[in-house]
């Protein structure tokens, strides 16, 4: 198919930074600290992360805990105040705004909770949009491919606003897979949906992984969503606070009830 890219492709993006072979995503002590002195704010404090290409890894934490800003700096949206950051191999710490404008648009696939689509735009040109920004070659028959894969085929000249919100957020997800990325970033994409079409939306990031390999990192509140990935990170307090493994979303819960106690105890200690 061809919604993976080629040896050629990859070479022509330019030279990697090698990192640890078959990593998708690495943090090496990882801070982000916002103002200076004692008003200072650590969002990330010293986080350490290795994520292996095709997981599907969901990062959960109590409010403040730091996912919004883990996920802004793993992506390349935000600039670590101390760390170094890999994508597919690829170091972008240290990397200049066009160098990172353009990893993100041909590398890198994104869904938000609040779709954003282009409502002056049809589904295809919605879905193609990140290939049209890189300069590349507009595939239509790819375009078609994975409209197919998420079930809107026959949506593909319709507007996003002609369409359900589960509909709109699965050309989110058409759009995220069209450039084959090293990976797809999710942040509450599920969180605009009822349950129902919240499941089919997990379903096709889940398929995503599973057979075509792709690797997807997910922001979310909610431990039913969580339960969809192979494996759920706890943030609490900038850092990470514990792994499990193929939770149900009974476990998962527990877990995040367990940490937003110890969150609260502490900011009673601090107070």
């Amino acid at each position: 198919m061809g919604l993976r890219r080629s040896k050629r492709q990859k070479a022509d993006e330019g030279p990697e930074v090698t990192g640890t072979p078959g990593l998708a995503v690495e943090l090496r002590g990882v801070r982000r600290q916002y103002g200076r002195g004692s008003g200072a704010v650590h969002a990330l404090a010293g986080v350490d992360l290795a994520l292996p290409r095709g997981t599907f890894t969901a990062v959960m934490g109590p409010s403040g805990s730091g996912k919004s800003t883990f996920l802004q700096c793993a992506a390349g949206l935000d600039r670590p105040t101390a760390g170094s950051v890999r994508l597919g191999g690829t170091e972008i710490t240290g990397m200049k705004e066009n160098e990172l404008t353009e990893l993100r648009r041909s590398r890198l696939g994104f869904v938000f909770q609040a779709f954003n689509l282009l409502p002056s735009l049809t589904v295809e040109q919605n879905v193609l949009l990140p290939m049209r920004l890189a300069g590349q070659r507009q595939d239509h028959r790819l375009a078609g491919e994975v409209l197919n894969r998420v079930g809107l085929a026959d949506k593909a000249r319709r507007r996003p606003g002609e369409l359900s919100g589960g509909q709109q957020q699965r050309v989110a997800i058409a759009r995220a897979l069209v450039t084959s990325p090293d990976v797809v970033f999710a942040d509450e994409p599920t969180g605009a949906l009822d349950t129902g079409t919240a499941a089919e939306v997990l379903g096709l990031l889940r398929h995503a992984v599973d057979q075509l390999g792709a690797t997807v990192v997910m922001v979310t509140h909610d431990p039913a969503a969580a339960a969809w990935a192979d494996r759920v990170l706890f943030l609490a307090d900038g850092t990470f606070a514990g792994g499990l493994d193929r939770g149900s979303a009974e476990q998962i819960a527990a877990r995040m009830t367990a940490l937003t106690g110890r969150a609260g105890v502490m900011a009673g200690a601090a107070a």
